[in-house]
């Protein structure tokens, strides 16, 4: 028996013992050391339709953890793996429990020189942010083009993207609702400028002061409506959040007077070839002791109650799950 946390219809979220019968089918069958607390898993914790497609579930889109029985000829027992995304917590089962059973072709192998611990930190949320940064990239948009907006700055995805960001050298304008609560902290994530998102709140006109050569943005709604508003020609806009809503109340000035694109960051279809090359990436240029500046760690029994503030917006940079406690 293991532990685990459950949703089911009508019925609170809850700690149960489960055995092996009750997961999901799966190549891979994993001993879970880490999981981590994204917004996403704060719907599914609340029982959201819109993000629990199935009943009973065990939320948790992230796994870190050991190999303990394997099907697929590219993993064996006492591999470390990772898995983000991929309907965990969603239509699959996920790593709110001590042990996962998932399939095998979005399993990766942790990668090297990267403890679990801080790959759980990055999760689904800097591995989002890392599909940004590589989409500005491809764009072949270069540091000395100008400034990078990023929305959202102090929640997951904003926090990895503001370090990953500054890492490579761009000048990051971070967006935040509590610009003098969270300025100090997103300065010493690298950012050159914090801004109040009050800025981008309410829409502005189709086509404004061109001001960023890209941005990440988390938001959505009339905040990207106007990011998109103020990016300059040729620049992209990379689009991964709706905190703010699911619309975009914006017109086709910006794409057809300035050429500007934008993209989107799809974590859970990402494939396994993106998957590869974006945590190599994320092993390679992420400040491991700035990770964990950004980093909380709680345990299983805790995550229920961090569901509910991480919907209220009270939680700030990355909450890391060691389920073994």
């Amino acid at each position: 028996m293991v532990r685990a946390i459950v949703v089911d219809e009508g019925v609170p979220a809850e700690i149960r013992e489960v055995d092996d019968d009750f997961l999901q089918p799966g190549e891979v069958t994993i001993d879970v050391e880490y999981s981590s607390l994204n917004y996403k898993d704060g719907l599914a914790l609340s029982g959201s339709r819109g993000v629990v497609r199935t009943w009973p579930l065990i939320p948790g889109i992230d796994v870190v953890g050991v190999v303990a029985t394997s099907s697929s000829p590219r993993f064996s027992p006492g591999d470390r793996v990772l898995l983000n995304g991929d309907g965990m917590g969603e239509r699959a089962f996920g790593g709110f429990a001590e042990r996962a059973r998932v399939r095998a072709d979005a399993l990766i192998h942790l990668p090297e020189g990267l403890t679990p611990q801080r790959a759980a930190a990055i999760g689904t949320a800097g591995f989002t942010a890392m599909i940004g940064v590589l989409a500005i990239e491809r764009a072949g948009i270069h540091p000395a083009d100008g400034d990078v907006l990023v929305t959202g700055a102090a929640g997951g995805v904003g926090s990895v993207a503001v370090a990953l960001l500054t890492g490579r050298g761009y000048a990051v304008t971070a967006s935040t609702g509590r610009a003098d609560e969270h300025g100090d902290y997103l300065r010493r994530l690298g950012a050159s400028a914090v801004i109040d998102r009050a800025e981008f709140g309410e829409l502005g006109k189709p086509l404004q002061k061109a001001r960023w050569v890209a941005a990440i943005d988390s938001v959505g709604s009339a905040t990207l409506a106007n990011v998109l508003a103020q990016t300059n020609y040729g620049g992209i806009v990379v689009s991964c959040g709706l905190a703010q809503g699911a619309d975009l109340p914006v017109t086709v000035m910006p794409f057809i007077l300035r050429a500007v694109t934008l993209s989107g960051a799809n974590s859970v279809e990402a494939p396994l070839d993106l998957r590869e090359r974006a945590w190599a990436a994320l092993a390679a240029e992420l400040d491991g002791e700035l990770l964990d500046s950004m980093t909380t760690t709680i345990g299983l029994s805790d995550v229920i109650g961090a569901g509910a503030e991480i919907l209220a917006g009270r939680v700030r940079g990355r909450t890391v799950i060691d389920v073994r406690r």
